[in-house]
């Protein structure tokens, strides 16, 4: 049987449809999976995405970037090849390729969770013969709290900080995790500020009809203004820098899914940790991959080894393939008007 997907120095490379998945250089075609950086890169002459994900990826690729879309579960025929996207529940727009050739069908599942967003579509498992699959998180050590948890959890926090007179700045990355946790917390308790690469995504996200709660940039306001009720939702990369001065008193806290790793919080200087992950957890993985009743499953990016080696117990054809997906990435430009405090 040809062979329907390779690595290639561009990337994975479809042959019979003469097509790549989540190219790292720029192609003809090119099929995106979602609008992070590590897998939707400038450059290539056309796009292919899920329809919830088209702002998303134009707001990243550029007004120029050529971009058309398919409805979840529509069916577009290239090259001989059936190629249609499921949702991974990772971030709006995210999705599952199933690629069917000749009676095969292979499925890249490009980062997912299974846990509930109402950001996004929820995971949908697909039936498949090869499934590539993320490992970001791929160690029995990575177990997520629900939702209804972690949420009360910042709430406490933010409440408690206003009690104190202090400011809550929560870090998290800006494209998916941020939206996540401003439509999960509790939005009565006080205004939302968001830093610039917060706001630019979430624009894109309210313009493809998101509700969200009501929020207002950092920048709009005046240097006087009073802080200590608000909770200001930012990407890691403005921690420990001259932005969050302006703030006066304050808490720092973090949503991620390596905040589940002891120590963590305390080599980032944070005061607190709050384990949100848009990527799924070992026991999610097994069990999203089961779902799939694929017989090969190739893993990528994590925890290689420990998940091939778990899977080939269980009696699958399991391998590691090599790519130059990241997983959990902050992402986001920083605009030059957030990186200088002004």
């Amino acid at each position: 049987m040809e062979t329907l997907i390779e690595p290639t120095r561009q990337g994975l490379y479809c042959p019979p449809g003469d097509f790549y998945v989540d190219p790292w250089l720029p192609v003809e075609r090119a099929i995106i999976t979602h609008a992070h950086a590590d897998h939707a890169r400038p450059g290539s002459e056309s796009y292919l995405c899920a329809t919830p994900g088209r702002h998303l990826l134009q707001t990243r690729m550029g007004a120029n970037a050529v971009i058309d879309t398919l409805d979840y579960g529509e069916t577009v025929n290239i090259r001989g090849v059936n190629v249609s996207f499921h949702p991974a529940g990772h971030v709006l727009g995210s999705a599952q390729v199933r690629i069917e050739y000749r009676g095969h069908i292979f499925v890249v599942s490009g980062d997912y969770k299974a846990d509930p967003d109402a950001t996004c579509a929820p995971f949908e498992p697909v039936r498949c013969h090869t499934f590539l699959t993320e490992s970001t998180f791929g160690l029995p050590i990575y177990h997520w709290p629900t939702g209804e948890q972690i949420f009360g959890e910042i709430n406490h926090w933010w409440r408690d900080n206003q009690q104190q007179g202090k400011a809550s700045i929560l870090y998290a990355y800006a494209l998916g995790k941020s939206q996540r946790l401003m439509a999960g917390v509790d939005a009565t308790i006080g205004p939302i500020y968001l830093h610039g690469a917060v706001e630019r995504v979430t624009r894109a996200y309210r313009e493809t009809g998101v509700a969200l709660p009501h929020t207002l940039p950092v920048s709009a306001m005046p240097r006087n203004t009073d802080w200590s009720k608000s909770l200001i939702i930012a990407p890691p990369s403005a921690h420990g820098s001259v932005w969050v001065r302006r703030f006066g008193t304050r808490s720092s806290a973090m949503a991620s899914g390596w905040m589940s790793i002891r120590g963590t919080r305390r080599r980032k200087a944070l005061d607190r940790g709050f384990i949100l992950s848009d990527h799924v957890d070992w026991r999610g993985l097994m069990s999203a991959i089961a779902a799939t009743q694929a017989e090969r499953v190739l893993v990528t990016h994590g925890y290689v080894a420990v998940v091939v080696r778990t899977l080939r117990e269980k009696g699958l054809d399991a391998h590691g393939l090599q790519t130059e997906y990241t997983g959990e990435v902050d992402d986001v430009p920083v605009p030059e008007d957030e990186e200088s405090g002004t």
